[in-house]
């Protein structure tokens, strides 16, 4: 069976070899580049099922790497930056990458984070016969889980991998409320090593999809001093 191949494009190259190492340790193929331009290309040449992107890489920078990658794929993108600030952070969660890890940081603990995106787009992109509700519509909303597609006031609406999680989540237990740990947990999977506060981030990015106006939720709501739940009006 052939192995799974993660794309890691990272330009120090003594730590991308020892993510590599890391990775081929735990079974999977891990397909390396060292700036921005190659790495699009591998991506295109080799179909990885996930990528690992640095922000800071010459010739294209990660974020440019990541913008381009989500046009046309949904595959799970997770960022690394050298950076303490969130503004790289914030930036990267913007146009599409699924989580961010700052430097220094253990392999070990990289590789959970890799293990635990895949094994979530996995259970997320199941065959039909296997998938439960494939197909969720409310309202204004249709949610193919098949395809990994949404569509609000039937036009489609480009989602990350985690965003599409996240709803269909929620979608799935409208009326149900989460605190912010428990959607960490259920998504991210690893809540001793994370933001919380990445989740806030992420509702704000739905809300901006999926609603008529942001500022007044219709759909995602926050239930203060708790968390959130998807409306369940009629």
């Amino acid at each position: 069976m052939p192995k799974e191949k993660i794309l890691i494009v990272e330009d120090e190259k003594e730590l991308a070899e020892l993510v590599r190492d890391y990775l081929h340790a735990e079974g999977y193929e891990a397909i390396l580049s060292y700036d921005g331009e190659e790495g699009l290309a591998l991506f295109h040449k080799e179909n990885p099922v996930m990528a690992v992107l640095d922000i800071m890489l010459p010739k294209m920078d990660g974020i440019e790497v990541c913008r381009r990658i989500r046009e046309e794929s949904n595959v799970p993108i997770l960022m690394m930056s050298a950076k303490k600030s969130d503004t790289d952070k914030i930036i990267g969660l913007g146009i599409g990458a699924d989580d961010y890890i700052t430097k220094p940081f253990s392999p070990g603990e990289l590789v959970a984070r890799i293990k635990a995106h895949l094994r979530r787009y996995k259970h997320f992109s199941r065959p039909k016969e296997e998938a439960d509700d494939n197909l969720i519509e409310y309202k204004d909303l249709k949610l193919d889980v098949k395809r990994h597609e949404l569509f609000v006031r039937d036009e489609k609406v480009n989602l990350s991998a985690t965003e599409f999680k996240l709803l269909h989540l929620l979608l799935s237990h409208r009326g149900q409320v989460f605190s912010k740990e428990q959607l960490y947990d259920r998504i991210w999977g690893y809540t001793s090593y994370g933001d919380i506060n990445t989740v806030t981030v992420y509702m704000s990015k739905i809300r901006d999809k999926i609603e008529r106006d942001s500022t007044k939720p219709e759909y995602v709501q926050t239930v203060w001093g708790v968390g959130y739940k998807f409306s369940d009006f009629s």
